[in-house]
């Protein structure tokens, strides 16, 4: 059956709507999209619908989605067969790549952060205050040796600390406003989607940690010969928290006090990166070999990025239900 045809007149062009496949809400006909226009504006066209049944052709793509049964006994209903809109027969109805509609939330997610800068700039304080509060506790002219023996432990626990403080601005903005069942229903791989957020995550949150460390590991009297050391773990490890800590941000989304239970989920999974980061850059102070822990690191690093968004999408769609 063919679609619609869209005409070029003024008043045409004011009837008609633009879908974005990701984030998209309906009032009356039109459409609210939430930072994400020119992914489809270009490419898809839908003028106003005249009955119910055909707003629901394109359920998937409205926050106000009913459920399938009451699309499928709303299309039994209906006698006309010409209220039946085919989005696969509409000319111009091509759906943007997954990995545009990935960059696309991938920059939506990074300007949305660049607006809260509160919540960026809190992980680092507590990162820097944390390392200052270790360098004053231990005085350097009497134990000068033992701050810097101490310096790849503290401030690997440090950054885990800190990278904890942001796990929830992940997911619990998108879930509060309903963006995130948009995410979940979108024509898209969702495991590609939960990769977009968490490499915009990590992006504002560890690589600020990464840079912020050779300065604090000069405050601990860290060794210079383990300053490139520490960069890599930080590089590989850093990663592997954001990933780890979406599994638990994606179990806890549903609750209101879920912050101790995503401690308890997320604390075990962060253990072997802080045991082998921290041994890698200790055995680099003392002249050691550190193939083997980084090695270590990179195998977790693939692992995780295998699995992880994997089980987060799964999570997600777990706990949205």
């Amino acid at each position: 059956m063919p679609g619609r045809k869209i005409g070029n007149s003024s008043k045409d062009r004011e009837n008609h709507i633009f879908l974005d496949p990701l984030l998209c809400q309906a009032r009356d006909g039109s459409c609210k999209a939430l930072g994400l226009f020119e992914t489809f504006a270009q490419s898809v066209k839908v003028s106003r619908y005249k009955d119910s049944s055909e707003r629901m052709a394109f359920g998937f793509m409205f926050s106000t989605a009913p459920p399938r049964d009451a699309v499928r006994k709303k299309r039994r209903r209906s006698k006309d067969p010409s209220q039946t809109l085919r989005v696969s027969n509409m000319p111009h109805a091509t759906i943007p790549s997954p990995w545009r509609a990935f960059f696309t939330l991938f920059r939506r997610d990074l300007l949305l952060a660049m607006r809260r800068r509160n919540e960026l700039i809190n992980p680092l304080l507590f990162f820097v205050l944390v390392v200052a509060l270790f360098a004053m506790g231990v005085r350097a002219e009497e134990h000068g040796k033992l701050l810097g023996i101490m310096a790849p432990g503290v401030i690997w626990v440090a950054a885990l600390l800190a990278s904890m403080l942001s796990l929830e601005s992940m997911f619990r903005s998108d879930f509060e406003d309903g963006s995130l069942e948009q995410i979940l229903l979108s024509p898209y791989p969702t495991l590609l989607l939960v990769l977009a957020k968490v490499t915009a995550h990590w992006l504002v949150t560890g690589l600020p940690l990464i840079l912020l460390a050779p300065l604090l590991g000069v405050l601990l009297l860290l060794p210079g010969s383990a300053m490139g050391t520490l960069l890599q773990t930080l590089l590989l490890g850093t990663p592997v928290l954001s990933l780890a800590g979406a599994i638990g941000v994606s179990l806890t989304i549903g609750l209101r006090r879920g912050g101790a239970l995503l401690s308890l989920l997320v604390l075990p999974l962060y253990v072997p990166v802080l045991l082998f980061a921290a041994k890698a850059v200790a055995d680099s102070a003392l002249g050691l070999s550190v193939v083997f822990p980084l090695k270590m690191l990179g195998a977790m690093l693939l692992l995780w990025l295998a699995l992880g968004p994997v089980a987060t999408a799964a999570a997600l769609k777990i706990s949205v239900d």
